[in-house]
């Protein structure tokens, strides 16, 4: 079972919407591993306790990630904006081996 699939079971079962399915997975892959554990747990917690958690899936994860103090641009995205994919101007490339790609993060 993917951490996806841990996800969708958990707001499966909180009754969300279920046609968006396939855009909250495409939005969930768009986080590191270690921010998917942290919008599961949030979301987890909150359904525990008896917090509102909202019905659309995609608002459900985007309002319980956490908020990004840093600036993240995928590999297409940088190298659009600077024409180089050497890091530059503060920016740093990291590659999310869960995910297997590269992002740069500023």
């Amino acid at each position: 079972m993917s951490s996806f699939d841990f996800l969708w079971q958990l707001l499966e079962n909180h009754g969300v919407v279920p046609s968006k399915k396939a855009e909250c997975a495409r939005l969930w892959d768009g986080y590191t591993l270690q921010q998917q554990r942290d919008i599961y747990r949030s979301i987890r917690d909150k359904l525990r306790t008896g917090k509102f958690v909202h019905y659309d899936p995609v608002r459900a994860v985007k309002e319980n990630a956490p908020r990004q103090l840093t600036t993240t641009l995928s590999f297409n995205d940088y190298y659009a904006r600077f024409g180089t994919t050497e890091e530059q101007g503060g920016w740093k490339r990291i590659f999310i081996k869960e995910q297997q790609k590269t992002v740069y993060i500023k």
